[in-house]
């Protein structure tokens, strides 16, 4: 089955309405989960950011983004984005993922998320933060 790769954004504070001005230029739904929603709030000035947010339009065109937390470092010109990889089976998925651990870090272990069944990050031997997920609409 091919793979599903997505631009993952990241911003501080941002995101929603980065998101927005996506969806005005390609059109579409705009979905969000803030920290609050998720119930992931470490700190109070996250709660009302994107934890996890996408612009999903007609003709296959997606875009991911979310808020990095406070509590972790951001810089836009060293870590903007992420490649998120979707997988149509939880077996792809867990396959995609142990390619590319190897020699991995892994920065969120593969496993249940509010949004979908399966989701993890991991920053590949290149430096590469890699989202897998199985799940994703």
């Amino acid at each position: 089955m091919p793979a599903n790769v997505v631009t993952h954004l990241n911003f501080r504070g941002e995101a929603a309405a980065a998101l927005a001005f996506y969806r005005s230029v390609f059109g579409g739904d705009v979905t969000t989960v803030t920290y609050a929603d998720a119930g992931n709030v470490q700190d109070p000035a996250d709660a009302g950011r994107v934890m996890w947010g996408q612009v999903a339009a007609p003709g296959g065109f997606r875009l991911m983004a979310y808020d990095v937390p406070a509590h972790l470092p951001w810089d836009q010109g060293e870590n903007a984005f992420f490649v998120s990889l979707g997988a149509d089976t939880a077996e792809e998925a867990t396959a995609y993922w142990e390619g590319l651990g190897a020699g991995a870090t892994v920065v969120r272990p593969l496993g249940p998320a509010q949004w979908v069944p399966l989701h993890g990050m991991v920053r590949d031997r290149f430096g590469v933060t890699w989202i897998v997920e199985h799940g994703a609409s």
